[in-house]
């Protein structure tokens, strides 16, 4: 019986080569996390987690984007205290932080805290009937770029108020939004943002169409 189910050998070959490459791969980011190699380090997409990472050329708009408005800061103190924070947008920190040391990220996902002290680890069910959660970070941010998970009302709601708890001032930080068109009505209904022409691409073709919001002129940043 047992030689009736036996794998021919090509198959068993291609098995066992890609469970070799998979450990390989879960041992690497085991061994970041635990060395906290920081900007270094690179993890695979888990889509169980709903994580899609962006194509190389979106991380460099962004980056573009960012380096352009720490141009704007007038002082050395201001861009010195200028902040960002990162939320479930994971791909994006390794380029950003390449050109500005304060970038926060904000994950679920605890293998990101192989980037040390840049880590912050959110849920974010836990906003609901609490609105001391993530307190050490209120009002602390500039700069947040945000990517939700889920494109559900429900999701779109609670990053929402979780991003205004973030904001450091509600009429001069910067957001900018990238999600589903789907979720412009939610979004628009919680916070202060517009659709705007810039379309974030991922390295794997999504079915739904990606856009960017932001609570500024974004596109003049491209």
């Amino acid at each position: 019986m047992d030689d009736d189910l036996a794998l021919p050998a090509d198959t068993l070959a291609i098995l066992n080569e890609f469970l070799a490459e998979r450990s390989k791969r879960e041992a690497e980011e085991e061994d970041r996390i635990v060395n906290q190699d920081g900007k270094e380090a690179t993890f695979e997409e888990n889509w169980q987690l709903s994580q899609f990472w962006y194509s190389k050329k979106t991380k460099l708009a962004v980056r573009d984007i960012v380096a352009k408005l720490l141009k704007e800061q007038t002082g050395d103190q201001e861009a010195c205290n200028y902040r960002i924070a990162l939320l479930s947008c994971p791909s994006l920190y390794k380029d950003i932080k390449y050109i500005y040391e304060h970038v926060s990220i904000f994950e679920y996902d605890e293998r990101f805290a192989a980037y040390g002290n840049d880590f912050v680890h959110y849920d974010i069910n836990c906003i609901d009937g609490n609105p001391d959660y993530l307190i050490n970070h209120h009002k602390r941010y500039d700069l947040i770029i945000a990517d939700p998970p889920f494109l559900s009302q429900e999701c779109i709601g609670k990053i929402s108020e979780i991003i205004l708890k973030l904001q450091r001032s509600a009429s001069k930080s910067k957001l900018i939004f990238c999600s589903g068109e789907v979720v412009e009505p939610w979004l628009s209904a919680r916070l202060p943002v517009h659709k705007c022409n810039f379309r974030p691409e991922h390295e794997r073709n999504l079915g739904n169409e990606f856009v960017s919001y932001a609570n500024f002129h974004l596109d003049n940043y491209i």
